[in-house]
């Protein structure tokens, strides 16, 4: 069974309910699941189980308020559902190995110092590169104040794209060496807003020659408009004659992505490849030489 899209349905639901009560039985039972059989395929898919997830996110919601608001900690702890300030700050110093009032003061003043430092180049991005059809009429970067979990995330944004027709990726590509013959899965997160064209994870693996041997962008299943933050996946086979590895955020149109917490890992045959058939099935013979049909 291919679960991506019951897990999907479960992360917006929390997404839209951080501040609410959460619970794994409710979560469960809202997808027709036993919350044992739902734990299993939830950490599976994401990496962690619901529990975790729910945490991570509402101390990374937490995390942002205290950088770019004034609430007193107390009150982002009560908001978060925490039963004291005690507890949030338990569970605060485990992510960021500081506590609250500390991270405020520290962080705040390091992003401020980011944010106003000159830049070189605004277009550059460790490990990251833009390409597309018409690149320079985006731009890419690090976003400080929207972030899925840790301290900041990556962008892709519009600057003067004017259609759909018109795309940039924010990519990588690497040597495919290490997953030859194997099946592997790109998965990650994902958040857009007012999106025209489509956006979402791609990858593609190239032969010597630079021959698409696999590849998948999700334009069969896209992200349209302004969706929150959610978990998607892309799983492609790595042939033995493959050469390279190639990845990233395509965003066409107008609009703007965010990404975060991508990770590979090599999957079974039980989790569908995605990959997209490009070939055209050949006729047997040749067909309206006469153009009358």
């Amino acid at each position: 069974m291919i679960y991506s899209p019951v897990v999907q349905k479960t992360i917006s639901h929390i997404e839209s309910n951080l501040q609410e009560v959460l619970s794994l039985d409710l979560l469960a039972d809202e997808v027709g699941f036993s919350r044992f059989h739902y734990h299993r395929v939830f950490q599976r898919e994401v990496g962690v189980s619901i529990a975790e997830y729910i945490r991570y996110r509402r101390i990374a919601n937490a995390a942002s308020l205290l950088l770019y608001t004034d609430r007193k900690i107390i009150d982002i702890a009560f908001l978060f559902l925490f039963e004291s300030q005690e507890a949030f700050t338990r569970a605060f110093k485990k992510y960021y190995g500081m506590p609250p009032g500390q991270y405020r003061k520290v962080m705040s003043k390091l992003t401020f110092q980011k944010e106003e430092g000159p830049m070189k180049n605004e277009q550059l991005l460790k490990g990251w590169e833009l390409s597309g059809s018409h690149p320079f009429h985006y731009k890419m970067g690090i976003d400080r104040e929207v972030f899925h979990r840790g301290n900041a995330s990556g962008v892709l944004e519009s600057v003067t794209a004017e259609s759909p027709s018109e795309f940039a990726t924010m990519m990588q590509q690497f040597k495919s060496t290490k997953y030859k013959g194997k099946r592997l899965k790109l998965s990650g997160f994902l958040k857009s807003e007012q999106v025209e064209g489509f956006c979402g994870f791609w990858m593609r693996i190239d032969d010597a020659l630079g021959d698409v041997l696999q590849f998948d962008n999700m334009s069969n299943r896209p992200i349209i408009g302004s969706c929150e933050w959610n978990h998607y996946q892309v799983v492609l086979d790595v042939p033995e004659k493959s050469e390279l590895i190639a990845f990233g955020v395509l965003l066409s149109g107008s609009g703007k992505v965010w990404i975060d917490d991508l990770r590979f890992e090599e999957v079974d045959e039980n989790t569908p490849s995605t990959n997209l058939n490009l070939s055209t099935e050949l006729l047997e013979e040749p067909t309206n030489l006469s153009f009358e049909e």
